[in-house]
């Protein structure tokens, strides 16, 4: 609806505080359960434990559900989000994917992770947190994003339709597509969460905390953006506007760019053009809410590398992260709990590519191991 301008300071303020909130309770909640999807596939690669693998694939059925209840509700529309468009960008998909993936191995967590790892004292993450955004923002706006866009991007498919699979289906079988959005939703999410919740021993407080409250984050994230900042018609332009967006687009949590806009934002702080946004909260919010609950409970501890080798694993995995996260539009958060929310399909193949790069990233840590014994 229209709102005049005076609101706006108002309604933007609102926005990031909502925004801030819940990244906190993400990362309170990360820290408490050890939530982390580098962890999910190291247990189940070397140990075959499932454990947080399920509560991985619940906060994703969570997520889905919620959102798709959200956008079949009218509350939120996600083909106003960066996931769902019509362009397949394949190759970004896949090849942004597995970097990032081996990255998060080799980094010791995904971006997320490295931000629950600062808020608890680890200076190792720290200097993730640094080559991370350094080469996200030259993926971004730098040396390597010419690459991106002259060589990896052009290898795309043009789909007819948006990329999220109601759409896709309403236009296979003519059938509604907000009957499509909760029905697909109902579906793929509550699939997630009966296979996550099959195994009794599964059914512990902090598994059934990660999945539950991690998930409903990100759509509550998608309901601050979409709908309590998004505007009809901006008051200034006359234009539709989602406020406090770094895309103009709807958004939910991602942490690779907004890694980088962090440190844009604190190096150019003086520069008035540079203002809050909502990815440069929510990554205030998981370290603030893992620093939170890491000093009430005594979980703080300082943590640095063990060697040389540790350290430049550490870096090369930060900045395979900040290259592949940019490439494919997200990490294991972006695309694999806030995009697949959407079920876009470039979502689902970029999830899986950072799964794959993770096994990947596994198995040459193993080849490590048995070559130096």
């Amino acid at each position: 609806m229209p709102i005049d301008a005076a609101a706006l300071p108002g309604l933007t303020s609102t926005v990031l505080w909502a925004t801030f909130v819940l990244a906190f309770v993400f990362g309170a909640v990360a820290q408490k359960t050890h939530f982390c999807t580098m962890g999910a596939v190291a247990d189940l690669v070397n140990f075959g434990d499932w454990t947080r693998m399920r509560q991985w694939l619940m906060a994703i059925g969570v997520a889905i559900i919620a959102t798709g209840m959200l956008a079949a509700t009218g509350v939120i529309d996600p083909s106003k989000s960066i996931y769902t468009g019509p362009r397949l960008l394949l190759l970004g998909y896949v090849l942004g994917g597995l970097l990032f993936g081996v990255g998060m191995v080799l980094a010791g967590g995904c971006g997320s992770k490295t931000l629950v790892r600062v808020g608890s004292g680890n200076l190792k993450a720290l200097v993730v947190f640094v080559v991370l955004g350094v080469t996200a923002f030259i993926s971004l706006r730098g040396a390597l994003a010419v690459l991106r866009v002259s060589s990896i991007e052009p290898v795309s498919i043009a789909l007819a339709t948006p990329q999220d699979l109601p759409s896709m289906l309403a236009a296979a079988t003519g059938l509604a597509k907000t009957q499509l959005q909760w029905l697909v939703a109902l579906v793929v999410g509550g699939a997630l969460i009966a296979f996550a919740l099959a195994r009794r021993d599964f059914w512990r407080f902090d598994n059934l905390l990660a999945g539950l409250t991690i998930g409903g984050v990100i759509a509550g994230v998608w309901y601050v953006s979409g709908h309590v900042g998004h505007l009809t018609e901006h008051p200034e332009t006359l234009d539709e506007a989602f406020l406090a967006t770094n895309t103009g687009r709807m958004e939910s949590l991602s942490f690779v760019a907004p890694i980088a806009y962090v440190l844009d934002w604190l190096m150019f702080f003086s520069d008035k053009s540079k203002v809050l946004t909502l990815g440069v909260v929510a990554v205030f919010g998981v370290v603030a809410g893992s620093a939170g609950w890491s000093l009430l409970n005594r979980e703080f501890r300082w943590e640095g590398f063990r060697d040389t080798e540790d350290t430049a694993n550490h870096i090369v995995g930060a900045m395979l992260m900040g290259f592949g996260g940019v490439v494919a539009m997200g990490c294991t958060v972006g695309q694999g709990l806030s995009g697949v929310s959407t079920l876009a399909l470039g979502s689902f193949i970029a999830l899986a590519a950072i799964i794959g790069g993770g096994v990947l990233g596994l198995k040459y840590q193993m080849w490590r191991l048995e070559r130096i014994a």
